[in-house]
């Protein structure tokens, strides 16, 4: 009984308080967790000439971001452009679907139905519209919503996100880099081994030059003596002889001494 009466004196009001507190800021944690995600709109001016896409995560964060991106000054009210209703409440807002068009209005401006669509509705068949934008102004390529409506009735939407572009095309800047090394490498090895024939045969010819050059060394100088008058030895099948013949002579023999 007195442990009994000791836990109730523990729990007073004030650490009652402090527990349904804590519960319902856990709970507005967990439901806002789970919308924490933004979603994709595209905003529109009064006089549709200016349409942006533009990521929010609640109402007031879409106002603030159609102020600073469509530069308006004072933002009265946002309305749905294909009906003009209003969207001034954060369940409306929430119930919307994805990459819906929003009107943004200004002050003493009034929602006007686009003409253009109008006759496009009589003789719309299919149509097919591509919206790209960016979650993070940081991202390189962005997402992509591309969206087909036939009869102007039956709709189709897929929505593109290429978060991985940047790292995509990097890879491809390094296989690419990768593959011009590899190539200049075998450039430079086979004209290397081009070279390397090339000195080769220019050796051999260097080998030859010699031999032509004593040869012609030894004609000069049998030329020489001939034509002093000195004997001059030549070679015969039957051994070597010695003779003084004239100058033409020698020089027959010395052409065959050569050959």
């Amino acid at each position: 009984m007195d442990y009994a009466m000791k836990s109730f004196s523990v729990l007073t009001t004030s650490s009652l308080s402090k527990c349904v507190t804590a519960s319902a800021s856990m709970t507005q944690q967990l439901l806002t967790g789970r919308a924490s995600r933004p979603r994709p709109f595209r905003v529109t001016n009064a006089d549709r000439s200016l349409k942006k896409g533009i990521m929010a995560y609640s109402l007031a964060d879409l106002i603030n971001k159609v102020g600073e991106s469509l530069s308006v000054l004072c933002v009265s009210g946002l309305v749905l452009d294909e009906d003009g209703t209003g969207v001034d409440t954060e369940g409306f807002f929430q119930a919307l679907p994805e990459n819906s068009v929003l009107m943004v209005l200004e002050k003493d401006q009034k929602w006007t139905p686009d003409t253009v669509r109008e006759l496009w509705k009589r003789t719309d068949v299919a149509r097919l519209t591509f919206d790209l934008y960016k979650n993070n102004p940081e991202d390189f390529i962005g997402c992509l919503n591309v969206k087909a409506t036939f009869y102007g009735v039956y709709s189709v939407s897929y929505d593109l996100r290429c978060y991985a572009a940047k790292k995509m095309l990097k890879e491809a800047l390094r296989w690419a880099v990768f593959s011009m090394q590899a190539a200049g490498h075998i450039l430079l090895g086979s004209s290397c081994y081009i070279e390397y024939l090339l000195q080769e045969e220019q050796a051999a010819k260097t080998l030859s030059l010699p031999q032509e050059s004593r040869i012609r060394q030894l004609q000069s100088m049998l030329l020489g003596r001939a034509s002093q008058g000195k004997p001059v030895l030549v070679g015969t099948a039957g051994g070597s002889r010695t003779t003084s013949a004239p100058l033409d002579g020698s020089k027959k023999s010395l052409n065959n001494l050569a050959d």
